[in-house]
């Protein structure tokens, strides 16, 4: 059985539970308090990720820490279709790595953003949102390339991967750090497909998408 060590307010939990309800996946939500109690630095929790991070996953005999970890291991784990995670094409798995550290990227801007903002932490949230909007200027600019050759996602191929979940959340919940979207056109598209694939649940900060006929080639991709 997986057990999910969560946050609801955490983006990088967020996603995970993404993944996890589109793979149609049954867990365990083992809510662990971030603020204000901090549990995520008790002993407890100490004993499943040493690193006082959420989220953590055990699935049977495996922990792991770190969403981006988390999704390649279910993607790769659970997924039969292959096309969260497609490890037999090596050009597009280059490229989905390279957005999963873009996502790192997020977590230490409009994430740090978000956390001064909402949790008081002692983050330089101007420089924080300077660096978001640097990142959000050039995913802006690649999606756009991307929808003139009729691509919808992140990496060069007609279905999404782990690498759209990756980078989703933070981007989605830009407004509670401090940075809007309002300047990223092609951005706005993207979260708004994102939030079309099926299976998609929301969080709070994170709305549904308006009502629109869903994309029948994605659609079709992910039901194969």
């Amino acid at each position: 059985m997986i057990t999910l060590y969560d946050y609801e307010l955490s983006g990088n939990c967020y996603k995970v539970r993404l993944l996890l309800s589109i793979l149609g996946l049954e867990y365990v939500n083992e809510p662990v308090e971030f603020y204000p109690s901090r549990e995520h630095k008790s002993d407890a929790f100490l004993r499943v990720n040493p690193l006082g991070q959420l989220p953590a996953l055990k699935d049977d005999e495996v922990t792991l820490r770190d969403a981006q970890a988390i999704l390649v291991y279910l993607a790769r784990k659970y997924d039969k279709s292959g096309l969260w995670y497609p490890v037999n094409r090596p050009a597009l798995m280059g490229e989905l790595q390279m957005w999963l550290a873009f996502a790192d990227s997020l977590t230490g801007s409009i994430s740090a953003a978000r956390l001064h903002d909402l949790f008081f932490f002692d983050f330089d949230a101007a420089a924080c949102q300077r660096r978001a909007h640097d990142l959000l200027r050039v995913l802006d600019e690649h999606l756009w390339d991307r929808e003139q050759s009729g691509g919808a996602y992140l990496c060069d191929a007609q279905h999404p991967t782990v690498a759209d979940l990756a980078c989703f959340p933070y981007i989605a919940l830009s407004d509670e750090g401090g940075v809007s979207l309002s300047d990223y056109p092609a951005v706005r598209r993207w979260t708004d497909r994102v939030k079309r694939i099926p299976g998609f649940v929301v969080m709070s900060g994170v709305f549904p998408a308006g009502a629109a006929l869903e994309e029948p080639v994605v659609a079709a991709a992910l039901a194969s």
